[in-house]
């Protein structure tokens, strides 16, 4: 479904394929940060650097997403992969490319959670 203030104030399922770039998921979230918070909100910016790095990182290392979904509530972000393996933190080496994205969505977060399931993981 794609997200449509009318129908659901808040929250937004944006699964099917529909949403494969982090470019068009900052769009849609920010979209969806505009309809759910009017008046502004904190962390805004923190929630676009999440769904950013969530899309960059599910591309890099399971090929695709598999499902995105945006709540108005803590716990706002879920992105799905096809990947078994759970996210894991890399060293940051500034000699090595990589190792910045998971640290980027653990940073500001209240809390993370990774949910293994037989397709994949939330």
């Amino acid at each position: 479904m794609v997200y449509s203030p009318q129908e659901e104030p808040h929250h937004a399922a944006l699964n099917e394929g529909r949403v494969q770039t982090a470019e068009q998921a900052r769009d849609i979230a920010r979209g969806f940060l505009l309809a759910a918070l009017p008046e502004g909100g904190s962390g805004a910016e923190a929630v676009l650097l999440m769904v950013s790095e969530l899309f960059a990182n599910a591309g890099q290392h399971a090929s695709a997403v598999t499902g995105f979904r945006l709540e108005a509530r803590p716990g706002a972000v879920a992105v799905g992969d096809a990947s078994t393996l759970p996210p894991r933190p890399r060293p940051l080496d500034p000699r090595t490319p990589g190792g910045f994205g998971w640290n980027l969505v653990r940073e500001p977060s209240a809390e993370v959670q990774v949910k293994m399931h037989a397709a994949g993981k939330t």
